[in-house]
């Protein structure tokens, strides 16, 4: 996972260790009390005010790796804020700086509309109760004085799902939140995180339950050029996982589901989007309600495969393991019939492979599920470009205008854009998060530093086409709409 503080992802990784150490021994319900005294001996506070802040800190992130609520007040949001390590962020957004030099003209003071600049001994100040955000103080400043301090959180969360208590704490609206995940790693106190499926999965595996995992096609290339899925395989197994397949396979099902909805679209004029990546999803039911009907009703390449497991054996326990923190609201989803059970992100799996003493160890390429098209979905454009091969396949001769959306950010302006009827292209490609999965919140190495690496693995897969590919593996005949 990616992010600017390393203490920050150390302390998560060992909560979640810890956890996953407890539960394959079977006495976590024992010692979980005692993690947080382990974990933070004392005397001395290492990174907050005192060693009980940090402490409890701990004990809410012990309850988020069992998949409970760090507050007690238990809700369905995955994403969920660490109350304890929130402080000490400005809670108002525009702040006077030293530069300010009280000047005669008053220029930020009478810019104001709302009465909430006054002139106190040394510089300005500004009331947060009465300040609305407007900015016409700062623009006004002639020294440049005003600050606009926004909150990391708030900053990236594309849909205003972030607000604040009294005290400044962070609150997450669930009726806007689309679960991107994009909050979590900017926060620099690590006070927002995700409920873990970690100790269900451990306990699943003891039972003796028949557990499938499901790799992201986004995972090539995350380890370096010697971990293939063939380490995956073995390792998950070593774990106790009963086999794995690869979602890219299920890229392939979706892709040429997909195609046949678009050219039936395409030939009626309609215009639609993808279905795939779930924090998209989530955005147009949340937000634009209005453009459900223009929604692939396909499902996604977890959701194909889990079903594909479960046709054969309806008892198997689905896992899905990624970059996307969107995918755990995803298996929540109970309208969709099939689907996985859980979903796990790069570090909760490891974290619970290497409380089971097993890791990560180089192997030939030799296993592959997906084709180059069905690898490449987790890349921005990659739907688009398996969709197409599709087309060519089927021999439809269409050849479409497709938006393909980088980021949360874009994907609203071409739903806006859908919503009031000013779309210009056919299609919509929705990928939340910059670069496609392969830039999701919880990747091991950003999208250029596991370029390279990814490109050499999926270009030694054959080049088999997408629908010979699914005829070989018998994932042709699998139901693949959302109800």
């Amino acid at each position: 996972m990616v992010t600017n503080d390393a203490t920050i992802l150390r302390i998560k990784h060992d909560v979640l260790y810890e956890v996953a150490k407890l539960a394959w021994e079977g006495t976590l319900e024992e010692k979980k009390d005692d993690l947080p005294y382990q974990m933070i001996p004392g005397p001395q506070a290492q990174f907050r005010c005192c060693i009980y802040k940090e402490r409890e800190i701990i004990r809410q992130r012990v309850r988020l790796a069992q998949g409970i609520c760090p507050s007690g007040h238990d809700t369905r949001n995955v994403v969920q804020v660490i109350g304890a390590a929130c402080e000490e962020c400005p809670i108002a957004s525009y702040i006077v700086t030293d530069n300010c030099r009280k000047c005669m003209g008053k220029a930020c003071q009478n810019s104001c509309n709302f009465g909430a600049i006054t002139m106190g001994e040394e510089r300005a100040h500004i009331d947060p109760n009465k300040c609305k955000e407007c900015g016409k103080c700062a623009q006004a400043c002639p020294y440049n004085a005003i600050a606009h301090l926004e909150r990391p959180c708030k900053k990236v969360c594309p849909v205003d799902a972030i607000t604040y208590d009294e005290y400044g704490i962070c609150e997450i609206d669930e009726k806007k939140c689309i679960q991107c995940g994009a909050c979590i790693h900017s926060c620099p106190f690590g006070a927002i995180g995700t409920k873990t499926f970690i100790v269900d999965v451990i306990e699943l595996i003891k039972a003796g339950k028949k557990v499938v995992a499901m790799v992201a096609p986004a995972t090539e290339g995350q380890f370096g050029k010697d971990i293939t899925m063939a380490s995956w395989k073995t390792a998950l197994k070593k774990v106790g996982f009963a086999d794995m397949i690869e979602v890219a396979l299920g890229g392939d099902m979706t892709a040429a589901a997909e195609a046949a909805e678009w050219a039936e679209a395409y030939k009626e004029g309609k215009k639609m989007t993808t279905s795939c990546c779930p924090a998209f999803v989530n955005m147009i039911k949340q937000h634009f309600p209005t453009l459900l009907d223009n929604m692939s009703t396909t499902v996604s390449p977890m959701c194909a495969v889990s079903r594909m497991v479960k046709e054969k054996d309806p008892d198997t326990i689905t896992v899905f393991i990624g970059p996307c923190i969107a995918k755990k609201s995803e298996t929540l989803d109970l309208n969709i019939q099939g689907n996985a059970d859980y979903a796990m992100t790069f570090g909760e799996i490891r974290a619970m492979m290497r409380a089971k003493g097993v890791e990560l160890e180089p192997e030939e390429n030799s296993y592959q599920d997906g084709s180059v098209f069905g690898k490449r979905f987790g890349n921005s454009g990659g739907v688009t470009a398996a969709v197409v091969q599709c087309f060519k396949e089927m021999k439809e001769n269409i050849e479409p205008n497709v938006m393909r959306c980088n980021g949360a950010a874009e994907c609203k302006k071409a739903l806006l854009l859908m919503k009031v009827g000013k779309l210009p292209a056919d299609f919509v490609e929705g990928m939340a998060c910059v670069g496609g999965c392969v830039g999701g919140p919880s990747k091991h190495k950003t999208e250029m530093e596991a370029k390279k690496d990814r490109d050499m693995l999926i270009g030694q897969a054959d080049g088999r086409e997408v629908h010979a590919n699914l005829r070989e593996l018998g994932a042709d005949q699998v139901h693949m709409h959302r109800h």
